[in-house]
């Protein structure tokens, strides 16, 4: 069998970590999947639309460092655009393959399905153009160069790329990849850092120093350097950024959520003699609508290609990784940091009894207190997102969510994707019944697919986070009612891959934690059910900013 287009493609995605490819079928693709089957090292995982493929290629990627969907022209590639639009708002590297017709169809400006009818075959992608960092249109000419470009942006900006691949394009022979592409380097100055250096230790030198950190840290695969500078130092992260550090560590402070953070991490972050924050980015659904009262005149700020001191003095070009070993460097010549206070230190535990009706302010917690060490923790935006988000985990959990594009239902197949990237470890899945309705369908890949892990369904009769903004019992905030313990069997489990348990009081949801904890061998569906109007604190304080900024005339 030649080497065609299609394999330097597939073998190009392989050798940045690829292993698994999601996506549907469409007959503009089909001879490039059987490429995808006959791989040695890559497995195609079908989809049940191109939306969940792309949403389950974004959780692979956050896990892998890049992921990778396959759709089809026009119809296929726009149901995944959502997906690929998040991807890059979170900075997400995710290649996005679109299977499009031959190069002489197009030539000759064809009315043919799947378009428009004009015979512009670009109308696509020049949509993709706004969410994507590189594009290409695969042509004989340069097709493997083309490749290389796109994956090398992707690489670089974190953010996903888009290829048009024609059926003919990916017939061409060509030659295998001669040498690996050449890894990313780091693109700091010399003078730069001698620079930053100088100025920080000015700055920092006999102050107590915290640090906040966030999602960028992670994006850019720095969260080595930042555990290393945070060791000593109290610190916290956004709600964005969590489990980049980790929270069983003395000195974590917690997470902080601007005016909404427990009192001790709004003092350990706001007050700070001097704080470093680390890859942040303020959005209004993790600060509690901007609620972050942060003096710069007091920070550095370390952002993805520069560090700023005191708001004024700018520091580039000046990677993540390169700023934070020289603050690492110099940690020896803070003061030394006063007693750290933790957020449930200020809490008084309570005895709850058994029979008592399942809430959200009894669920969060029990939830947080069964996680075992190294579970990827997947939480849709929403109650399950906010709920989870200011509660401690233990040391190894990897935290998912989605707080700035916030796409309900994307946790569903995006914790798919994240637990076919880690095998090795358990996925745990929180979503609410509103946002599984939009996604429920890839829960059959997820059997299908042999994953084992934990899905928890909030069952709370409708969008509940929606309630909490506006309209609490207004008829668009309410859903179709489903029996959800049928749903495992109905999308193809059966008793020996899938245990169903349902929780409606304290005493029910600790058992039924206890027996999702000791199964290792199935899927555990859990479905837990509190009431409509019933909400975590914290989504009470962000629907509250953002029903204020919503209102204003």
């Amino acid at each position: 069998m030649s080497y065609v287009v299609g394999d330097y493609l597939l073998d190009r995605l392989h050798e940045l970590g690829v292993t698994e490819i999601f996506g549907v079928p469409g007959d503009f693709n089909l001879q490039f999947l059987d490429h995808i089957v006959a791989h040695p090292n890559i497995e195609w995982v079908g989809s049940a639309n191109e939306l969940n493929a792309g949403y389950a290629a974004d959780g692979y990627a956050r896990l892998r460092g890049i992921g990778a969907v396959v759709t089809t022209y026009g119809v296929g590639e726009l149901s995944a655009a959502n997906a690929i639009a998040g991807s890059y708002a979170e900075h997400v590297p995710v290649v996005h393959i679109v299977g499009v017709p031959a190069k002489d169809i197009q030539a000759n400006h064809r009315v043919i399905h799947h378009t428009l009818g004009d015979g512009d075959f670009h109308h696509f992608r020049r949509i993709a153009a706004e969410i994507t960092c590189a594009q290409a249109d695969l042509g004989a000419a340069d097709a493997c160069q083309e490749i290389d470009r796109v994956l090398n942006s992707v690489r670089v900006h974190r953010r996903p790329g888009y290829l048009m691949l024609a059926t003919d394009t990916a017939r061409l022979e060509v030659a295998p990849p001669a040498t690996p592409l050449a890894p990313p380097a780091d693109f700091s100055s010399a003078g730069a850092r001698v620079a930053f250096a100088q100025a920080a230790r000015e700055f920092l030198s006999g102050r107590q120093v915290a640090v906040l950190a966030d999602v960028f840290v992670d994006r850019v695969g720095a969260t080595g350097e930042l555990r290393a500078l945070v060791r000593d130092l109290p610190h916290a992260t956004l709600a964005w950024g969590k489990t980049v550090v980790d929270e069983s560590a003395p000195n974590f402070v917690g997470v902080y959520t601007g005016a909404a953070s427990p009192e001790s991490v709004r003092a350990a972050v706001e007050d700070a003699e001097r704080l470093v924050t680390v890859g942040v980015q303020y959005t209004d659904s993790i600060t509690a609508g901007f609620s972050h009262r942060i003096d710069p005149k007091r920070t550095i700020d370390i952002g993805p290609e520069r560090t700023v001191i005191g708001g004024v003095d700018a520091f580039a070009p000046l990677s993540i990784r390169a700023a934070l070993d020289i603050l690492t460097a110099l940690t020896a010549e803070f003061a030394a940091p006063g007693p750290v206070v933790h957020a449930e230190d200020e809490a008084r535990p309570v005895t709850v009894p058994p029979d008592t009706p399942l809430s959200q302010a009894l669920l969060w917690p029990a939830v947080a207190a069964a996680l075992g060490n190294n579970n990827l923790v997947v939480a849709d935006q929403g109650s399950a997102f906010f709920g989870l988000a200011t509660l401690r985990m233990p040391t190894g959990i990897t935290f998912l969510g989605q707080p700035l594009w916030g796409s309900i239902g994307y946790a569903l197949p995006a914790a798919l994707g994240a637990g076919l990237a880690c095998r090795d470890r358990r996925t745990v899945l929180v979503i609410g019944d509103g946002a599984a309705q939009l996604t429920i369908q890839e829960l059959g890949t997820w059997i299908r697919e042999r994953l084992t892990g934990v899905i928890i369904l909030v069952d709370n009769s409708g969008y509940a986070i929606e309630r909490a903004i506006h309209g609490p019992e207004a008829p668009y905030n309410d859903i179709a009612s489903w029996r959800w313990i049928f749903l495992p069997h109905a999308f193809g489990g059966d008793d020996k891959s899938v245990l169903t348990l349902r929780a409606t009081t304290f005493g029910e949801l600790q058992d039924c934690l206890k027996a999702a904890t000791a199964e290792q061998n199935r899927l555990v569906f859990l479905q837990v059910v509190t009431g409509k109007t019933d909400y975590p604190p914290l989504v009470s304080d962000i629907a509250a900013a953002l029903t204020r900024a919503n209102s204003r005339s």
